[in-house]
Parts: structure tokens; C-alpha cells; sequence
């Protein structure tokens, strides 16, 4: 008999224009634009993966940041397994909100606290831009989620849809730690 495929449902969370439509993007080999449509509740995408030798069909949900869509994002919320937390480095308030998109996550997936990696974007416009939140500040505030948590650690991840680089690296150690979430939690 064949093995059953796995499928992971991943959103994408954090304020408008943090670049998680760019990022999905990117992460699906469709490269970059300079400019997006806003997105209205939620985009949904498909990427079959091979991890570490198995296939996984990750479901790729990209979450309309801004507060007027609340509402309706509520329902995209439900089975999720794993969540992309993103943040602009260069609008310290993207940074500050964090903390309502997990609270959001949370009271929309039956409280449960699933896998996530907090991912600072847009790290090419760091040397250009005065104030832009530090590597430090970032994984500080990804060690305090971990312990958090109490189940898992919340990697962060500086990325750039721009340029690509770490977009890859970030869906990938979503998936890892999903994948042994799941697992551990069967044991």
C-alpha cells in the first residue's frame, strides 16, 4: 500500500506590505515584482516538497495584513500546522505587532499553539535604512517565543524576497519542525 501523503497548511501572518506575498512568491519560483496587489482575505498556494527524502504537499496560505480584514481571515486560520510570522526590519511597528498575530493564529485554530518561524524581511534595505530592527532584537524575541511555547523552538530567520535569500531556508525549517512536531505528538 502506498504511503500517504503529508500535507502541511502554513500561513502567512504580519501587517500589510511585510512582503508575504513576495515571499510566497519567491518561494514558489515565480521570482519577484517591484509591486503587488493588496491581498483581499487570503491567496492560496501549492508547493509539493521534498524533505529529506519524502514528499510533503505544503498548502501555502498568504493572510491579508490589513486590520478591516480581520473578519474574514478568521476561518483561514483553522487546521493550520505551521505559521510563517513576518515582519517588515524597516517598520519597527510590523515588529511590534507580532504579538496580535499570534494571539490571532491562536484564537482562530482552537488554541493551539503550532510551529512557527518568525521571519524578519526585506534584510537588503537594512544598511539603507536608520533604525531598522537588529539580527539581536530578532532572535531575541524568537528565544522568548520558544520558551514560550514550551514545545518547540522558534527559529528566526532574516530573509529578502528581493534577492531570495533565506526564503527557502525559512519555508524548509517550517517544515522540519512541523514535520517533527507532528511526530512527536503521535509518540
Amino acid at each position: 500500500m502506498a504511503e500517504r501523503r503529508k500535507i502541511f497548511k502554513i500561513v502567512l501572518l504580519g501587517d500589510g506590505a511585510v512582503g508575504k506575498t513576495a515571499l510566497r512568491h519567491r518561494y514558489l519560483g515565480e521570482g519577484f515584482k517591484q509591486s503587488y496587489s493588496m491581498t483581499i482575505g487570503a491567496d492560496f498556494a501549492v508547493k509539493r516538497v521534498n524533505l529529506d527524502g519524502e514528499e510533503i504537499v505544503a498548502q501555502i496560505w498568504d493572510l491579508a495584513g490589513q486590520l478591516r480584514f480581520q473578519s474574514v481571515r478568521e476561518v483561514y486560520y483553522q487546521g493550520a500546522t505551521g505559521a510563517l510570522l513576518v515582519f517588515d526590519i524597516t517598520r519597527t511597528a510590523t515588529f511590534e505587532s507580532i504579538p496580535n498575530w499570534i494571539t490571532e493564529l491562536m484564537d482562530n485554530n482552537k488554541n493551539k499553539k503550532v510551529p512557527m518561524v518568525l521571519i524578519g524581511n526585506k534584510s537588503d534595505l537594512r544598511e539603507s535604512t536608520e533604525g531598522a530592527i537588529s539580527r539581536e532584537s530578532g532572535q531575541e524575541y524568537a528565544d522568548n517565543l520558544s520558551q514560550w511555547s514550551g514545545q518547540f523552538e522558534i527559529p528566526y530567520v532574516e530573509t529578502s524576497a528581493l534577492s531570495g535569500d533565506n526564503v527557502e531556508a525559512a519555508f524548509a525549517q517550517l517544515l522540519r519542525n512541523i514535520e517533527g512536531f507532528l511526530a512527536s505528538d503521535k509518540s
